[in-house]
């Protein structure tokens, strides 16, 4: 069985080096999908759940315009592993001013990606926006808020986020933009772990309503929108 549920995306601009990081990942039967570029790997990130990156550091280095903003929002959005080979041996390498990353891929795979909740990239910017919501439930109101929202969804702060499940679907009444959203759950940050706790959900229908009104809200096109980070 492979040691991971999900793949690790494996990204450099040299095939050579490619092929060398993803035999030694293989070789540790983690199951990898390897790009040439970092908007390949983004195109991917997009459709699919990874539990992590492996990327050949002078790659990143060589990367310019929308392929450096790519790099930098994936390293920074999945647990992140940079390397350069040296002959067949790969050797973990940091760039001035990082914080220290895990000293071999051994224990980047089974301490930092296994604490790591697979999940895909976000398609568009998360804006901090707070919408207060109502949910329906047993014949009373469950009232929570949004910590931000983008054009695919929001986060909304919870206290007993355990109750929801992956794929959980329910309505949502916004009361600032005065009517009902159907929403589902996308993924979970559990309470107690120094993080602000809730739900992620994403919009299951934007119709003309919903869409005038995320318009209205943040104030961008969402198709210029696109969560990418600049270094």
């Amino acid at each position: 069985m492979p040691s991971l549920k999900h793949p690790v995306l494996v990204v450099s601009y040299c095939d050579n080096t490619r092929a060398i990081i993803t035999e030694s990942l293989q070789n540790l039967n983690i199951p990898t999908v390897s790009c040439s570029l970092f908007s390949e790997a983004e195109d991917l990130a997009l459709q699919n759940s990874y539990h992590g990156i492996l990327v050949d550091l002078p790659s990143i280095i060589r990367a310019k315009g929308d392929e450096k903003a790519i790099a930098y929002t994936l390293t920074n959005f999945y647990p992140t592993l940079k390397v350069r080979n040296a002959g067949s041996v790969l050797v973990p390498m940091t760039m001035p001013g990082e914080a220290k990353q895990d000293s071999s891929i051994n224990d980047f795979i089974h301490n930092t990606c296994k604490a790591f909740k697979a999940r895909k990239l976000r398609s568009n910017r998360r804006r901090e926006t707070h919408l207060s919501t109502v949910r329906k439930l047993d014949g009373t109101e469950e009232r929570h808020f949004t910590l931000n929202v983008s054009w695919g969804g929001a986060f909304i702060i919870h206290t007993n986020p355990e109750r929801f499940s992956i794929g959980d679907e329910f309505e949502l009444f916004f009361h600032e933009l005065n009517f009902e959203v159907a929403v589902a759950v996308c993924w979970i940050q559990h309470w107690g772990e120094r993080r602000v706790p809730g739900i992620g959900i994403k919009f299951l229908h934007v119709d003309k309503k919903l869409e005038q009104a995320l318009l209205n809200l943040l104030k961008n096109d969402k198709h210029a929108d696109r969560d990418r980070i600049k270094s």
